[in-house]
């Protein structure tokens, strides 16, 4: 099994490199980026200034200034030697400078970092603590009231998209019985707060945000994780328990629930990746400044630098994620031993 990490861990290298360029491609390709955002803001500031539109004059920048342009955001070299002279700043730790906030990429993302691991974390221990349980308990309950009442309620989050939830859950608790903040990460006064009344404004905040992020994910975890243990439950080592004496019970939790728990081992290294990224339109609802509005105004506003960067941290996270999710599996199922022969 070692050697197979090992070549799980070499595979991150290329698989990288694959989904970087990709994407490096596709920013040099694509109309209006950054040096066209700056070409029509001169354009419309002289026009302002001029007080008239004269199309005669074209934009405002001169040929050098558009190639000192092309040389500073790295457009007037190949593609190749542009991505290659990308990478090595990468692996030397930096990821460039925004071309929207003209700060270095790494200190805007990182003080958005701490929103995305907050929300992302908390969902995810959460989300495993509640539906696990729950889907054990609608497994060993099939077709009884609290199975039915569940399975209605965690349906109608699933089909709710997740922002439709958040606008809901602001409109009545947040602006009509004014039970939460409509928004925010902390509260103005802060800093000013104890430990622990830091702690509790924290996730006075962060409650409507969170029940908005879990709505979609309860609802796989959960029947995957209840279909997982009654396909279990009907298989013949079960009722070679039940022969030698042992109650249903007990042969649940001492046979069926380990093997039921692969399926969501295998989705648990993609969930790191997915809530770690976080959705513009819930930050958008909540007025989250996290990870997923940042790479949302940064696509909007052709800031490459930064779709980069915050795509240098998810492709990290989902391909070390997969990587967690193979060792999980293996943990949970002994009869797993990677790379070895029959």
């Amino acid at each position: 099994m070692s050697a197979y990490f090992i070549r799980r861990f070499l595979l991150i290298i290329p698989t990288f490199i694959g989904i970087t360029l990709l994407v490096f491609a596709v920013t040099r390709v694509v109309p209006g980026g950054p040096i066209e955002r700056m070409m029509t803001s001169a354009l419309v500031s002289g026009e302002q200034s001029a007080g008239r539109r004269d199309t005669q004059s074209g934009n405002t920048l001169s040929e050098e200034q558009i190639k000192q342009l092309e040389a500073y955001y790295g457009f007037d070299k190949p593609l190749l030697e542009s991505y290659t002279h990308w990478l090595g700043r990468v692996l030397q730790f930096d990821l460039g400078e925004s071309s929207r906030y003209h700060d270095p990429v790494w200190s805007i993302i990182k003080e958005r970092f701490p929103v995305s691991i907050f929300y992302g974390l908390t969902t995810l221990f959460i989300t495993y603590l509640v539906c696990i349980p729950l889907g054990v308990s609608k497994a060993l309950h099939h077709n009884s009231f609290l199975d039915n009442a569940s399975s209605a309620v965690i349906f109608l989050g699933y089909a709710l998209p997740s922002y439709v939830v958040g606008i809901a859950l602001v409109s009545l608790f947040a602006a009509n019985w004014d039970i939460f903040p409509l928004g925010g990460f902390v509260s103005d006064d802060y800093d000013d707060l104890s430990t622990w009344e830091k702690f509790k404004d924290i996730f006075y905040h962060g409650t409507l945000p969170l029940i908005a992020y879990m709505a979609g994910s309860f609802a796989v975890t959960t029947f995957m994780m209840k279909n997982a243990l009654m396909d279990n439950q009907a298989a013949d080592y079960m009722r070679t328990a039940a022969a030698k004496g042992l109650t249903r019970s007990k042969a649940v939790w001492q046979h069926a629930f380990r093997n039921s728990l692969i399926p969501i081992a295998t989705s648990f290294g993609g969930n790191i990746a997915f809530f770690m990224s976080g959705s513009f339109l819930i930050e958008t609802i909540f007025n989250i400044d996290g990870i997923g509005l940042l790479g949302y105004e940064a696509i909007l506003e052709r800031d490459y630098p930064v779709v980069l960067g915050i795509l240098v941290i998810t492709s990290l996270l989902f391909l070390i994620g997969n990587i967690i999710s193979d060792f999980l599996v293996a943990l949970v199922d002994p009869r797993i031993r990677f790379g070895e022969a029959r």
